[in-house]
């Protein structure tokens, strides 16, 4: 049995007003308590830094708990077994769990699922086969499902999410995939990687001129992940009962047109992952093999080690990431 381990983690030090800063986040080190019956003992490897995580710094009701100030903050991480008091996962798996932002994490056996690295690394289970590409698989399913010869668009589309649903869009056969993304690197990567037929630079032009010059016949599926203008021009080029999924809104500006979306009959739908996890078997077979035969291309922006994790969260509210966000925590 493991004993004495000093494990680092991130914790909360204050709650930010506004933009939040290197201040708000503390580096702390602290004994691993000892395991219970039914627990594991997790050497993280992987973590996830995501964009909901900035919401969860604000002591305000939401669909997940709030941080503590002066508690450790978490979210998904993939890891190593190292000790195991559970008869169902012995020590040398590798799992997923919920315990980000520390070296290692104390576990109950039945809140970490095992997961199979012999076809795909194991960050790609915090990513494409996580709850990001499950995601953006749902959005165009469910939510707002993608039908033949639609023309979709999606915003933050070098995002996490938005990378990976532009290339369902095209697997579920769009006619037209319009991507937004900030900056001529980062467009230029939606075509030449991720298989969008257009690139709109939301820095370079309103992204409502842009839009409706990308379709003037209009759109029929949007997968928002901004709000604001992106959700304005979404709204002013969509066709007569588009089907939107809202999936995320770095802005909280609500669209001065939101009225058009009565007359032309749209549908703007709200999407948390939580309500679709009875999907993940459906999504990781497929995803499984898209990855393995390589017709799902994914990117990831990674930092190293535990101390750059408050700055991968910095760099992901500034939009600095390409694809997946992700802090590599053992070399």
């Amino acid at each position: 049995m493991a004993t004495n381990i000093t494990s680092r983690e991130i914790r909360l030090a204050g709650r930010p007003h506004g933009v939040p800063g290197p201040q708000h986040f503390e580096l702390v080190s602290d004994t691993v308590p000892p395991l219970a019956a039914g627990q594991i003992l997790i050497r993280n490897t992987w973590m996830s830094v995501d964009p909901y995580m900035r919401g969860r710094m604000d002591d305000v009701p939401s669909y997940l708990t709030p941080f503590q100030v002066g508690a450790a903050l978490d979210g998904s991480a993939v890891g190593e077994v190292v000790d195991s008091r559970s008869g169902d996962i012995p020590v040398g798996a590798t799992v997923s769990h919920f315990l980000g932002w520390r070296d290692y994490a104390v576990v109950d056996a039945a809140s970490a699922q095992l997961v199979d690295v012999t076809a795909v690394p194991p960050q790609a289970y915090l990513g494409a086969l996580g709850t990001t590409g499950l995601t953006a698989y749902v959005a165009l399913t469910e939510v707002a499902p993608v039908r033949p010869g639609d023309t979709v668009f999606i915003s933050a589309a070098a995002g996490a999410v938005g990378s990976v649903a532009g290339q369902i869009a095209r697997l579920l056969g769009a006619s037209t995939v319009i991507g937004s993304a900030g900056g001529p690197e980062k467009t230029k990567k939606l075509t030449t990687d991720f298989n969008f037929d257009v690139a709109l630079d939301y820095k370079a032009a309103p992204i409502a001129t842009q839009l409706i010059r990308a379709a003037p016949q209009g759109i029929d599926v949007y997968l928002d992940n901004v709000g604001g203008d992106h959700l304005a021009a979404a709204i002013t080029a969509a066709k007569p009962r588009a089907r939107f999924a809202l999936v995320g809104a770095m802005s909280t500006e609500i669209p001065k047109n939101l009225f058009e979306a009565y007359w032309k009959e749209l549908t703007l739908r709200g999407l948390l992952v939580t309500s679709y996890f009875d999907k993940f078997p459906e999504w990781t077979a497929r995803a499984t093999t898209w990855l393995t035969t390589g017709t799902l291309q994914t990117t990831e922006t990674v930092l190293h080690g535990l101390d750059q994790s408050p700055q991968a969260l910095l760099g992901v509210l500034k939009g600095e990431n390409i694809g997946k966000m992700l802090v590599r925590l053992t070399s």
